[in-house]
């Protein structure tokens, strides 16, 4: 008789737990089905379905032109994939700042639809009404304070943020208000290491760095940088883990030639 073992999800719960006993949290973009099923089963803990698609998966400039139902389309490929990694999805741009109904209408949708654990909203103190809305509905959120790319224009660059005392106070008010009304964890993105290793240690809740040191609780990075698909973003704090650009342009020009010279499809791979 076979046995099957019942493989566990991660929740908040263990997200916590992890905090607590000193455990980091590994945490990577995921936007479609097969790439969920390499991370989800080599280990990571939680998966972002990252607005960042506009990006790399889209080819836009900025992260502000992804709508709510591609938004969504990306979660239900990432979620169908997922046995174990805890599924956060971002609300995209328009869809939640400064309408706390229209927040908690998108945020059903996402879960209703895509089956998702989790979303995160970029912002603090001025979306608060939007992330109470929402987490009166029993929906868990995860904040995001320092650079937010929802708010590029706003901020002018992608340059570190919270160097000057008044932001980085602002942005500490901000962690412990997120937390305080009820967020899981918080996200702190391309800030002063030393303010993220403050506010880490200020919070209960896990605190998730991009760019932000080595003192926090876990670690996030796009999958298509730290794998080396994409090859034009390069900033200090990535690091590389495979440079898959090269083997995969490489693979491609091998068919190509193999195609030209007739060597493919050999008889062995006819019918």
């Amino acid at each position: 008789m076979s046995q099957h073992k019942e493989v566990k999800l991660v929740t908040t719960h263990q997200l916590l737990a992890m905090k607590q006993r000193g455990e980091k949290i590994s945490m990577l973009t995921a936007y479609d089905f097969s790439m969920a099923s390499i991370l989800d089963g080599a280990g990571i803990d939680v998966l972002l379905v990252g607005d960042s698609a506009s990006n790399v998966m889209a080819g836009h400039e900025t992260t502000l032109p992804i709508t709510l139902d591609q938004m969504i389309y990306h979660a239900q490929s990432v979620i169908r994939a997922v046995k174990r990694a805890f599924v956060v999805v971002d609300l995209p741009f328009g869809s939640y700042q400064g309408n706390s109904s229209e927040a908690l209408r998108s945020a059903v949708r996402v879960m209703k639809e895509s089956g998702a654990h989790a979303l995160k909203l970029e912002g603090g103190a001025e979306i608060k009404d939007s992330i109470t809305r929402i987490l009166t509905a029993g929906i868990p959120v995860m904040g995001h304070l320092g650079l937010t790319p929802q708010s590029i224009y706003k901020f002018g660059t992608y340059s570190v943020r919270a160097k000057e005392e008044a932001e980085a106070q602002k942005l500490i008010e901000d962690a412990l208000l997120l937390q305080e009304i009820g967020c899981f964890a918080v996200v702190l993105e391309k800030i002063p290491s030393k303010l993220a290793k403050q506010v880490a240690e200020q919070l209960t809740i896990p605190v998730i760095g991009i760019g932000a040191g080595p003192d926090v609780d876990g670690q996030v990075l796009v999958v298509h940088d730290m794998l080396g698909i994409n090859k034009e973003f390069k900033p200090r704090f990535l690091r590389r883990y495979a440079e898959l650009h090269e083997i995969m342009s490489d693979a491609v020009r091998h068919y190509v030639q193999d195609v030209k010279s007739r060597d493919f499809p050999t008889q062995e791979e006819a019918y």
